[in-house]
C-alpha cells in the first residue's frame, strides 16, 4: 500500500527538496507562536491559586472504602520499620475524654502523612484543648465546630494550606500556627479576640493586613515572607514580641503605638538606619544584625535594653550605646569594629555586661593571638568572649607595693 508521506529521497538517496515558486516560498503556512496570558502571576509562581475561583469538585477520604480505613499513607511504626497501604484509624480505640497527652502519646507510634483533617474524625473527642497536625499534607483547615468551646490550640505548621478558611467557630483559640505553608494573605482572623501568640513564618505573605482587633496578642511572628513595609500594627496593644526577619523591610516605621514590645527581631531585611523606636522605652531584646546600618544612633531612649544584635553590619564605631545601661549581651560579630579604646571607652561602664561577640571585626583577624586578652583588658568584667566562656577575673598585690599603693592586676 502506499504510503500517504511525502517521500523524503529521490531514488538515488539524494534528500529530496521542496518545489518553491519563484519567490521561495514553499506553499506552507508559517504562524507565529504565540499565547495570551491573562494571569502571568501562574508562571512566576508555581503554587499560584486563585482564591475566588470557583470550587473544584473533591472526593473525601473516607469515601468508598469501610469507615475505620481512611486515606493512603507511608509511616514508621514504633519498631523502626516502613508500613505503606490504607492506614486504620488509630484513634478508633480512644475514649472521648482522652486528653492531649495521651492522644499525642499514641500518634508517636507511626508517622502519618495526613492530607485531610475530617479522615481524623476529631468530633468524638469532646474535651480536645490542643492540635499539633504539623508536615502533613494538609491543604484546608476543616474542624468539626464543636471542638470550638474547648480548642486553645492549633498548629499546622508546614502543610500545604494557600488560604485561611475554617477558623469561624474556633473563638477560644489562645496559639495559631500557620507557619511554612503558602498563604499569601491575612484574612479571617481578626475575630478570634482571644489570641496570644500568632504565627506565619515562611509564607507569601507581602502586606500586614487583617489584624486589626486582636488587642491579646502578645506574640506575632511574620519572619521569612515578602514584606516590604510594617504597617497596620496600631491595634495591638499588647504585643510583646514581634518577628520580622528576612523580609524586605527598609525602614522601621510604624512602630509608635507598640509600647508594649520587649523583642523586635528585624534581622536580614534592607535596613540603613536606626529610627523610630523613641517610644519602644521597654524593648529588651533588639536583634537588627545582617542589614546595612552605618551608625548607632536611635537607641537614645531604649534604657531597658538587654541584649543588642547587630553584627553582620558595616558599622565601624560603636558610639550610640550610652542610654543602653543595662546591656548584658552585644553580638557584634563581622562588622567593622577596630578599636579598643573604644570598645573600652563605649563599653566599660556598662556593670551589667557579661558577653561580648566582636569575632570576623578587625579587633580579631589583626591580631588574633592577642584578641581575647585585648578584650578582658578594655572589659575586665566580661564573663564571655564570642562563644567561649571566660575565668572570672581574680586581683594580685604586685610585690614591693605597699597597702596604699595596691596595683590591681587581672590575671586572664
Amino acid at each position: 500500500m502506499a504510503s500517504s508521506e511525502e517521500p523524503t529521497a529521490n531514488g538515488d538517496g539524494s534528500p529530496r527538496k521542496s518545489p518553491r515558486n519563484s519567490k521561495g516560498w514553499d506553499g506552507k503556512l508559517r504562524l507565529e507562536k504565540k499565547a495570551l496570558i491573562t494571569n502571568p502571576e501562574a508562571l512566576s509562581d508555581p503554587e499560584y491559586s486563585d482564591e475566588d475561583a470557583p470550587p473544584v469538585e473533591q472526593i473525601a477520604a473516607d469515601e468508598g472504602v469501610s469507615p475505620r480505613w481512611h486515606q493512603p499513607f507511608t509511616g514508621r511504626n514504633k519498631n523502626g520499620t516502613t508500613d505503606s497501604g490504607w492506614y486504620a484509624d488509630l484513634l478508633e480505640e480512644e475514649p472521648e475524654d482522652t486528653d492531649a497527652r495521651a492522644l499525642c502519646q499514641r500518634g508517636r507510634q507511626y508517622r502519618i502523612i495526613m492530607a485531610s483533617i475530617p479522615a481524623l474524625k476529631l468530633e468524638r473527642f469532646k474535651q480536645l484543648q490542643k492540635i499539633c497536625l504539623r508536615q502533613n499534607q494538609i491543604s484546608s483547615i476543616e474542624l468539626p465546630g464543636s471542638l470550638g468551646p474547648k480548642l486553645k490550640e492549633l498548629d499546622l505548621y508546614d502543610n500545604l494550606i494557600s488560604h485561611i478558611n475554617g477558623l469561624d467557630d474556633l473563638t477560644e483559640l489562645t496559639s495559631l500556627d500557620l507557619s511554612f505553608n503558602k498563604i499569601k494573605h491575612i484574612k479571617r482572623v481578626n475575630h478570634l479576640k482571644k489570641l496570644k501568640h500568632l504565627y506565619f513564618v515562611q509564607n507569601k505573605i507581602s502586606t500586614i493586613e487583617g489584624l486589626d482587633g486582636l488587642s491579646d496578642l502578645e506574640e506575632l511572628e511574620l519572619g521569612a515572607n515578602r514584606i516590604r513595609t510594617i504597617e497596620n500594627l496600631e491595634t495591638l496593644t499588647s504585643l510583646e514580641k514581634l518577628w520580622l526577619a528576612k523580609n524586605k523591610i527598609s525602614t522601621l516605621g510604624n512602630l509608635t503605638p507598640l509600647t508594649s514590645l520587649k523583642i523586635l527581631s528585624i534581622q536580614a531585611n534592607r535596613l540603613t538606619a536606626i529610627t523610630g523606636l523613641e517610644t519602644l522605652t521597654s524593648l529588651e531584646q533588639l536583634h537588627i544584625s545582617h542589614n546595612a546600618l552605618t551608625s548607632l544612633s536611635g537607641l537614645s531612649t531604649l534604657v531597658n535594653l538587654r541584649t543588642l544584635d547587630i553584627s553582620n553590619n558595616p558599622l565601624t564605631h560603636l558610639t550610640g550605646l550610652s542610654a543602653c545601661v543595662h546591656l548584658e549581651e552585644l553580638w557584634a560579630g563581622y562588622c567593622q569594629f577596630s578599636d579598643f579604646g573604644e570598645v573600652e571607652h563605649e563599653l566599660g561602664d556598662k556593670e551589667e555586661l557579661e558577653t561580648v561577640y566582636f569575632e570576623g571585626n578587625p579587633l580579631q583577624t589583626r591580631q588574633p593571638a592577642l584578641y581575647r586578652n585585648k578584650v578582658r583588658l578594655a572589659l575586665p568584667r566580661i564573663r564571655q568572649i564570642d562563644a567561649s566562656e571566660c575565668p572570672f577575673p581574680f586581683l594580685v598585690r604586685c610585690s614591693g607595693v605597699g597597702d596604699e599603693e595596691r596595683a590591681m592586676l587581672t590575671v586572664i
